[in-house]
């Protein structure tokens, strides 16, 4: 995913031409992000770290916004990957940022940077899926081969893809709760955070994914061993 700057030699709003913020901090709201992208630091940032940058980007640190966007953009585009049609999840990621961004000003960090931006990705993506409701359909089918391209940056192709496709059987408050924690890494508390609902949901819903993906390898097992039959 690339997040596009605004032209060279503007800056967001509300930080002044030297880069140094005015008074309450800078103003996000036009959308705009650092024109020049720094390169990341080798070693993966903690949260502590992420959560540092998000608030020196509130207080209008250019570099810091830098930073915090490479930091996370990843995650949130994978987090995305699995709540819509993979084909989306770049766009809604780039959607996310911007929220994001013009919601800066208001981010005290009293929750981890990490886990208020996956919370507005997930917002992004309830409300493209009550857009995609709400228009007619043009395919019944995901682009295939967009899919299979995400899922090759997986350690194993054939695996990211059987995962994916497990994942998108399951129930959206299961597959949001079993990607949370179980692909993202996020803690029990950290996912409730995210999906806006008490800790022992998340256990829950969680388990329920677990138990759904298991029953739908074992059919899918099954049905390899009975073509495996059919065909020998």
């Amino acid at each position: 995913m690339s997040i596009v700057g605004p032209p060279a030699g503007t800056v967001p709003t509300g930080v002044a031409s030297d880069g140094q913020a005015p008074p309450g901090g800078a103003d996000y709201g036009g959308g705009g992000f650092p024109d020049t992208l720094s390169a990341m630091p080798h070693a993966a940032p903690d949260d502590a770290q992420i959560t540092r940058w998000a608030l020196a980007a509130r207080d209008g640190d250019r570099a810091a916004a830098t930073s915090f966007v490479r930091a996370t953009q990843g995650q949130v585009q994978r987090f995305l990957a699995h709540l819509v049609d993979a084909t989306e999840a770049e766009d809604l990621a780039q959607e996310t940022f911007l929220r994001a961004m013009r919601s800066l000003p208001r981010f005290a960090g009293r929750s981890t940077a990490r886990t208020w931006l996956l919370s507005i990705a997930r917002r992004v993506a309830v409300d493209h899926i009550r857009a995609v409701v709400v228009r007619p359909r043009v395919a019944d089918l995901a682009d295939w081969q967009a899919v299979a391209e995400a899922a090759v940056a997986g350690p194993r192709f054939e695996e990211a893809v059987a995962l994916r496709q497990l994942l998108a059987g399951l129930a959206a408050d299961r597959r949001e709760a079993f990607v949370a924690t179980q692909v993202l890494g996020l803690s029990y508390a950290e996912a409730a955070e995210v999906c806006d609902c008490p800790v022992g949901t998340i256990r829950s819903r969680v388990a329920r994914a677990r138990e759904d993906l298991v029953a739908a390898m074992t059919e899918s097992g099954r049905r390899s061993g009975r073509h495996l039959r059919a065909t020998s």
